[in-house]
């Protein structure tokens, strides 16, 4: 027996049945999925201390649970101090059981634990059915042990969908309870 994540099965169980009879689909596979989450983080002060970007780069990969990129800058910047080749942040790309599996994490424990959460604002939808938000700090994450932190940096992590509308994304991460603000 297989191990299958809790929303990958409530995807297919409860959101596939509701997103087909409000937006009236005539087959399973014009209902909308998430494809891929993408995490970013840019670290601004990489330019001054190298180690910066490793200690992103461990803790990115113990918040994803899949090894993170460092990503280098591609042209110089005289006014950032910035030469072509030089780390400037890190990034990692979720797919498949990881996908869902930080999907349920960040809404069920991270989102909560923010300070003053209201919700994620709507305002991230791109048009085109994805949906981007920012965190301000990555301590939000349960695997980050708070005494071993040496800067608090935020993070955007993007949702990215089949759905052609936003209507039809923001549907889709409201079948998961995804916390908007209201």
């Amino acid at each position: 027996m297989s191990y299958t994540p809790r929303l990958q099965k409530k995807y297919t169980e409860e959101v596939v049945p509701a997103l087909m009879k409000k937006f009236n689909y005539s087959s399973v596979m014009q209902v909308p999925k998430i494809q891929k989450i993408n995490i970013n983080q840019g670290i601004g002060k990489a330019t001054q201390d190298k180690r910066l970007i490793d200690y992103a780069v461990e803790e990115m990969t113990l918040i994803a649970g899949q090894k993170a990129l460092a990503c280098y800058s591609t042209k110089d910047v005289a006014n950032f101090k910035l030469r072509k080749g030089m780390p400037i942040g890190v990034r990692v790309t979720l797919r498949g059981e990881r996908m869902f599996e930080f999907l349920d994490r960040l809404i069920a424990v991270s989102l909560p634990r923010t300070r003053d959460f209201q919700g994620v604002s709507a305002k991230g939808f791109d048009g085109r059915g994805n949906f981007s938000f920012g965190v301000k700090e990555q301590i939000i994450f349960p695997e980050i042990d708070i005494d071993n932190v040496k800067n608090i940096m935020g993070m955007d992590i993007t949702f990215v969908t089949s759905a052609n509308t936003n209507e039809e994304a923001r549907a889709l991460l409201d079948e998961f309870k995804f916390p908007f603000k209201k």
